[in-house]
């Protein structure tokens, strides 16, 4: 049980008659028993007798009490029993609610197996159906992040393909530029400047 939860009426008249079990079990051999067996010893010690019954008494229920509570505690006694609580009171629920025909209901001919199935199976289905439509989400996302890197890659190829021909078309721009005689051009707007100043009136 998680720690805050209640525990059941069950489990507290199970542990209640355990406890109960263990103390009568335990001081079941009385100290008149005690006597009959070591009889000479009481008669001659019965302070120190009687002391020794006592202390084998509480030693022998506290061993008891430490084994149960080991089992308990390695087989989940207290969870389960408070589990078997739960269930067997649903199941009375359901029983007064006429809830007769369920799939799960158990029945002297039921196989475990098929009670559990008819319970876990619809959950399994539902699961499948939901990682179902995850991965067909999924799959339409990556066909549109596919679709959008090939357009991305074709854009980038028509990029490049445009810049090398701007590149190659200013390579040929810079060899005609090299190719004019620019000594010649210089030399003839140095003329065509010179005779504009001449016929221009003063």
């Amino acid at each position: 049980m998680a720690k805050g939860t209640q525990d059941t009426k069950r489990w507290t008249h199970f542990h209640s008659a355990l406890q109960l079990a263990i103390n009568r079990a335990a001081h079941k051999w009385t100290y008149e028993d005690f006597q009959e067996c070591f009889a000479l010893w009481c008669k001659e010690e019965p302070h120190g007798a009687e002391g020794i019954f006592n202390t084998i008494s509480r030693h022998m229920e506290d061993q008891v009490h430490a084994s149960c509570e080991r089992l308990f505690k390695d087989f989940n006694v207290r969870e389960n029993i408070n589990t078997l609580h739960a269930v067997v009171t649903e199941a009375r629920a359901r029983k007064q609610r006429g809830e007769v025909d369920r799939k799960d209901l158990w029945r002297e001919d039921l196989d475990p197996r098929a009670a559990v199935r008819a319970r876990t199976i619809p959950v399994l289905q539902a699961e499948r159906e939901r990682l179902k439509e995850t991965l067909q989400k999924l799959e339409e996302e990556n066909i549109a992040l596919y679709e959008e890197t090939v357009k991305n890659v074709e854009n980038d190829r028509e990029t490049k393909e445009r810049i090398q021909e701007l590149l190659q078309h200013a390579d040929e721009v810079y060899s005609r530029w090299n190719k004019i005689p620019h000594d010649e051009i210089g030399l003839w707007s140095l003329q065509v400047a010179e005779n504009m100043a001449a016929i221009q009136p003063p």
